[in-house]
């Protein structure tokens, strides 16, 4: 009688599971700002407007202010946008009632912020406008996660008969709008100390260029392997510092660059030399040091990986192919990131994206970026730098990036037999092959003769 033993399951990093689900849900409420950052951009006044195109085309600058508004809509709705695609990601089979639960919860959720204010913040003077309470994206991102959660709890509750009507689903927008007043209400009382801190963490990272980007550029690249780097670059880039601009604040990295802010740009300009060069210069040196044989394949997948970086600044299939099997590589890399924002912050370098750092985004902000020819020179360093660190470092300590895996062995290749052709002498040279080849050999129909 045997015993079996059951392998225990290895516990990993307590939380780290739900903090990725997090991370993966804000994906959704990102993937629309592409469209609202090209929407604006497009319907600026040097693009489409009375200094662009619109100069020497009167009919353009209706479609120019279409434009600008259909992206100033997105870019102002952010909190909402967040609020209902962290709702979806987060939520397990999440449905409709999922989305009209955080659109109900926060609409109460701002609402009752809203009526709050003036007893918060004060009343406004006499012709003035009231100062709202503001939370921003991270508002969206909490009622976002509450909608999913309570959805995930009642969506299949069972009421009384006479209640039947708002069971399930139904009952979803319901209780999430109850769950938003009280989130409202604490949110309210807390937000003067709230405020002052989150406002005065702000302007250290955003005044302290150098060392902000620093940190921000080394941790956003260390948590990229573990799915977090997105709830770290909501801070920065939604949250962050503050633009008053066509009578209206705009927040975060992003939105403020894209309404001209000068100051804004800090957490993303530094990102288009690692993208555009560094990283394609990376999957160069992975090409030269795979071995011969694979190299052309290896060749045909980092070569295609390496143009959607330069193009689109989609750098997870590059990444990826190193980070597991050099991670101490990858970590250098992350650093190299790092320094790269210091570097054109310490320069009074200013561009911006609204999807990514790559060429597409750098060619459509070129005339609202400060200095941007100098991100090229910086990239062509960058890629000179990675290609010879990788290079040295993959042979150095013999990283098995692709294309330079051991090669498998073949089950019995340690039983071998003789094997001569029936011409040759008796002092020839003999051959030795695996016994397992000879077999197969001798059962291949393709080689048996009627």
């Amino acid at each position: 009688m045997t015993a079996t033993t059951v392998d225990t399951p290895k516990r990993g990093i307590p939380g780290l599971a739900q903090l990725q689900r997090v991370g993966r849900s804000l994906m959704l409420p990102i993937a629309s700002l592409p469209a609202a950052a090209l929407l604006l951009r497009l319907g600026q006044a040097d693009m489409l407007g009375a200094d662009g195109l619109g100069a020497r085309a009167d009919w353009l600058l209706p479609v120019a202010d279409v434009l600008a508004a259909a992206g100033n809509a997105l870019l102002g709705n952010l909190p909402l946008l967040f609020a209902l695609g962290v709702a979806i990601g987060y939520a397990r089979k999440a449905d409709g009632s999922t989305g009209l639960a955080a659109l109900v919860g926060y609409l109460v959720f701002k609402g009752v912020t809203d009526a709050l204010s003036p007893y918060i913040l004060g009343e406004a003077a006499e012709g003035e406008t009231q100062e709202l309470i503001n939370y921003g994206v991270l508002g969206g991102i909490v009622i976002g996660l509450t909608a999913a959660l309570l959805y995930q709890r009642f969506y299949r509750i069972k009421l009384p008969p006479y209640l039947a009507f708002f069971g399930g689903r139904r009952f979803v927008p319901i209780v999430t709008a109850g769950a938003a007043v009280l989130i409202a209400v604490v949110a309210a009382l807390i937000y003067p100390a709230f405020d002052s801190g989150f406002t005065a963490v702000g302007e250290w990272v955003t005044g302290s260029a150098i060392i902000g980007g620093f940190v921000f550029g080394t941790l956003n690249r260390l948590l990229l392997p573990f799915g977090l780097h997105h709830l770290l670059n909501s801070l920065p880039w939604f949250q962050f510092g503050s633009y008053e601009a066509d009578g209206q604040v705009w927040n975060g990295d992003i939105a403020r660059f894209l309404h001209g802010d000068p100051t804004a740009g800090t957490f993303m300009t530094g990102f288009f030399p690692i993208m555009m060069f560094a990283l394609p210069a990376a999957a160069l040196a992975i090409v030269h040091t795979a071995k011969k044989k694979n190299r052309k394949v290896i060749a045909g997948i980092m070569g295609s990986a390496a143009l959607v970086a330069f193009v689109t600044g989609v750098t997870e299939p590059l990444e990826f192919a190193f980070v597991y099997v050099a991670y101490p590589l990858y970590a250098i890399h992350a650093v190299l990131t790092g320094t790269s924002l210091a570097l054109v912050n310490a320069l009074d370098i200013r561009s911006g994206f609204g999807f990514s750092a790559g060429a597409i985004d750098y060619l459509l902000n070129f005339r609202i970026a400060e200095q941007p020819l100098l991100l090229i020179v910086i990239g062509l360093v960058y890629a000179v730098i990675y290609y010879f660190l990788f290079r040295f470092m993959i042979l150095k300590f013999n990283f098995k990036t692709p294309g330079r895996e051991d090669d498998p062995v073949a089950e019995g290749a340690g039983d071998e037999v003789t094997a001569a052709a029936d011409t040759a002498p008796a002092e020839a040279p003999r051959a030795t092959v695996p016994a397992a080849a000879v077999e197969s050999r001798a059962d291949d129909p393709g080689r048996r003769r009627e």
